[in-house]
């Protein structure tokens, strides 16, 4: 095992008890419980394990779902020197030790791993210093990370690893640990002799959000509650209190969660706009950022389709700074169904997407002579509003007068669709162009 290495045992290094999750943490792919699609027989990661030829790897994935097990079975499987990081604690100068020891070791012919819990919490010099060392192979990184490593580690260090994805467990794949926790006499509940219905155990399974570690917690606390050495479903209910949410508030779920409320009211979904706001609320979310972004939807999904949306989602905007929560959980709800109900347009998004292009990409004319005030004899002498035509001076409110500089002249932005009001606001933008079509033609 090498460096570093922990032996298992019923404390931790302090002498307190171990949690229930950390002493029936699998020891062998046997044991080992989900992410089939990589784990499984002939699967890629457990051909590598068993021949001890990973290379470095990333496990990706969120809490509970075997990340640091799948590290630690390697580590009784693998000839080499195992080493074990915590992101949270390990410093710059620990590292760089650790890298001459490994870089030493590779010269006697010994092979080292090094393992890092939480490697996203690496800054950039911290992760550079590993670099070199999986370069010249005088290491093997293995890391564990709940966030995306696209964002969260070296593009450099990133492409000498290979990335497995592991998926939130099952329901059924909880109830099995479970119940190998509740027969378990050497590191389990076994010796409390403690039952537990199957309701009991799905509904910590319900609970669990795909977490083992969460759904070990749960029973660890019901196991010593339990009266009469029984875990009833209203037993569970009381220890749970409030669902484990799998929501973490600045991490990628974060973002996933508000890409699917956003997604599902453009897809004009109120059903399952409300279950993925209820997700973010619930979680305990920000409601003023809920409120912001709802406030985002309005202007790019439905525009002046129902001008209305915008007001009503400012106003939720309000209730909410204003009552507070949970009262104001309601106010959101009630935009956000508005919102999917509402006709949609990304007229207006689209048009403002142009504009910022042709800002960019086109030379800044000054504006034309006739749009200019002339508040001076001066300006005035110069052209400055010369040939300008009041609109409210015209029969029909319009005159026929380029607004655009020369070189983007004719040039159209906002074209609005036939859902709700832009319907009609199309039908007079067509009118003003008949207008000015018929005073160009001199009629």
């Amino acid at each position: 095992m090498g460096l570093f290495a922990s032996v298992a045992g019923s404390v931790d290094e302090q002498g307190g008890p171990r949690p229930l999750a950390d002493r029936m943490r699998p020891r062998t792919l046997e044991e080992f419980v989900g992410q089939s699609h990589i784990a499984g027989p002939g699967k890629p990661l457990r051909v590598q394990m068993e021949r001890d030829d990973t290379g470095s790897i990333i496990f990706w994935g969120p809490p509970g779902t075997g990340k640091t097990t799948l590290a630690k079975i390697l580590a009784r499987m693998t000839k080499a020197d195992f080493i074990e990081f915590s992101a949270v604690m390990a410093g710059i100068k620990e590292i760089k030790q650790v890298m001459a020891d490994a870089e030493r070791a590779r010269q006697y012919g010994t092979r080292t791993i090094i393992f890092i819990d939480e490697i996203h919490r690496f800054n950039k010099a911290q992760q550079d210093a590993f670099l070199p060392h999986v370069e010249r192979g005088n290491i093997r990184l293995i890391g564990a990370t709940t966030e995306n490593p696209s964002f969260e580690i070296n593009g450099a260090l990133l492409s000498r690893c290979r990335v497995y994805v592991l998926k939130p467990l099952t329901e059924d794949e909880i109830v099995v640990l479970l119940k190998r926790a509740l027969a378990d006499e050497e590191r389990g509940l076994g010796k409390l002799k403690v039952q537990a219905s199957e309701e009991a155990l799905a509904k910590i399974a319900a609970y669990s959000s795909g977490d083992a570690r969460s759904a070990y917690n749960v029973l660890e606390i019901a196991a010593g509650l339990a009266e009469k050495g029984e875990i009833t479903a209203e037993l569970v209910q009381e220890v749970l209190q409030k669902r484990v949410l799998l929501y973490d508030k600045g991490g990628e779920e974060h973002y996933n969660v508000i890409s699917a409320l956003h997604k599902s009211v453009r897809n004009s979904d109120p059903d399952a706009a409300l279950y993925w706001l209820g997700r973010m609320l619930e979680a305990g979310e920000d409601p003023l950022y809920v409120a912001r972004r709802v406030v985002r939807m309005a202007v790019e999904d439905i525009g002046l389709a129902e001008p209305g949306a915008l007001a009503l989602c400012m106003a939720a905007r309000d209730a909410v700074d204003f009552i507070g929560m949970p009262e104001g959980n309601l106010a959101l709800a009630q935009a956000v169904v508005y919102l999917a109900v509402a006709p949609k347009s990304n007229a207006l998004y689209t048009a403002y997407g142009a504009v910022q292009r042709d800002v960019e990409n086109t030379v800044a004319e000054p504006v034309p002579l006739h749009l200019r005030n002339a508040p001076t004899g001066l300006m005035k002498g110069l052209g400055y509003g010369e040939g300008y035509k009041y609109a409210h001076d015209e029969p029909d409110k319009v005159a026929d007068m380029e607004c655009l500089p020369d070189s983007l002249r004719g040039r159209k932005y906002y074209e609005p669709t036939n859902e709700g009001v832009e319907k009609r606001i199309g039908e007079r933008m067509r009118e003003r162009l008949q207008k000015i079509g018929k005073k160009r033609e001199g009629l």
